[in-house]
């Protein structure tokens, strides 16, 4: 299908959407809504603490068969999206010419999407090995965002990430690596990984693609054994630019005295100097502070309760490959959607057997597992990530060349097919597409 049309089809799509019986996405026949909804599951706290009674302070979790009710009915490839659903943020700070001052705006626009999560305690799904999600956004301004995700590895858990507004020059990678370890009465995600933002169209002091780094909070599952189970999110975000730099601080409830959800960070440049303090609440009210003017009152940097999300758009489920994550898990969500536990758990228990299986199969016959999508970094590329989209996607200007690339990686808009390509591991397919420009580049 040509670009033109792809584009011309998804702009029809419509972004709120329910699941109809065959399992496509429609308009008509509503059936199942799988979006979060307000659950408060602390009925099913004596299941987990039957469990965790078993357990030891600072033993792994992921390898630990967790009850269903405790799960959000999407995967960890989805969740990622939540830190996305701000692109007119994202959008704003590259506009900004000034150097400062786009700094705070992609502070604001990383912290705006950490309040995105369903409202009781829910841990998103373990993306099994190989598993994939791809999504689109149809921006006011009538561009494109592309999304496209994967689970690289399973034992650490780690899901690679890219996604990118070719007409505004936006480009994200990243990889998130939860370690999960039981501490008494809560639960941690030690959240290891990194996310890198480019304006790719700003050039820094060495001439390339201007590059922010950014890590994340920890998140804890409070009040596992007594008390009233809640997220919290905790410990240091750290954001650095070409010429500032912020350490967020997220504080966590103290036994006795503090207060939850709290924020506080100053932004400086390498040399120490100090321009401005974030302070206030994640889920609520973040406020800015001039620090370089004394009668300068903090005014608001993001308010949560009057921020309009922009939630990414799927292809039909009858699109979809079998390891496409809605597809993947649909039995699993759908058993959720309508708290049916026991139908959950035993679909979720299909899933993970037969990927034990697989990994058996794999051992016994010596095959490594490889990543479709996503190629490891090699060990002397200077780069800040483990794992990288395959494909080199097009710089410059010319955006319609980077949206095919992009769109040939994987199928992303209605419409789209797979291909025989999709198949082959990413570290070949680089190999293909590096003699093509070999040989182009000679002809």
């Amino acid at each position: 299908m040509a670009l033109g049309k792809l584009k011309a089809k998804s702009l029809q799509s419509s972004s709120s959407s329910v699941l109809t019986k065959d399992g496509a996405t429609g308009s008509h026949e509503e059936v199942l809504d799988t979006d979060d909804v307000d659950e408060n599951d602390e009925s099913g706290q004596n299941i987990l603490l039957n469990i965790i009674s078993q357990l030891k302070p600072g033993c792994d979790l992921s390898r630990i068969t967790l009850p269903t009710f405790i799960l959000e009915k999407k995967s960890m490839l989805e969740r990622i999206t939540n830190q996305l659903q701000f692109p007119d943020i994202v959008m704003d700070a590259h506009r900004e010419h000034d150097d400062l001052q786009r700094f705070v705006k992609v502070v604001k626009w990383y912290l705006a999407g950490w309040h995105i999560a369903p409202k009781a305690v829910k841990k998103p799904l373990n993306p099994v090995l190989g598993e994939h999600f791809t999504c689109y956004w149809d921006l006011p301004n009538k561009q494109q965002a592309f999304y496209i995700a994967e689970q690289t590895s399973h034992h650490p858990p780690e899901s690679a990430y890219f996604y990118m507004i070719p007409e505004s020059s936006i480009r994200v990678d990243g990889v998130c690596i939860p370690k999960s370890r039981f501490l008494g009465n809560s639960t941690a995600a030690m959240m290891a990984g990194l996310t890198v933002l480019q304006f790719l169209d700003i050039m820094d002091s060495k001439n390339k693609p201007e590059k922010y780094t950014l890590s994340q909070p920890n998140m804890y599952a409070r009040g596992i054994l007594f008390g009233k189970m809640r997220i919290e999110l905790g410990d240091h975000m750290i954001i650095k630019g070409p010429k500032f730099q912020v350490d967020v601080e997220f504080k966590t409830k103290g036994f006795i005295s503090g207060t939850y959800d709290a924020i506080s960070g100053t932004i400086k440049d390498y040399e120490g100097k100090e321009y401005y303090e974030i302070s206030g609440k994640w889920n609520d009210v973040m406020y800015i502070k001039d620090l370089r003017d004394k009668c300068f009152k903090k005014t608001i940097l993001f308010d949560t309760s009057k921020a309009t999300v922009s939630k990414p758009k799927v292809r039909p489920l009858s699109e979809q490959g079998e390891y496409e994550s809605r597809r993947l898990w649909k039995k699993v969500t759908d058993a959720l959607a309508m708290r049916d536990h026991e139908v959950a758990t035993e679909e979720k228990f299909k899933i993970e057997n037969h990927q034990r299986e697989l990994a058996k199969k794999r051992l016994e016959d010596g095959v490594e597992f490889h990543s479709k999508l996503f190629k490891r970094a090699g060990p002397h590329e200077d780069l800040d990530l483990d794992y990288y989209l395959y494909k080199k996607i097009p710089g410059g200007n010319n955006h319609e060349e980077q949206i095919k690339s992009i769109l040939e990686i994987a199928p992303i808009l209605p419409g789209q097919k797979f291909t025989e390509k999709f198949q082959i591991p990413a570290y070949k397919k680089q190999e293909i597409q590096e003699k093509v420009l070999t040989q182009n580049s000679k002809s």
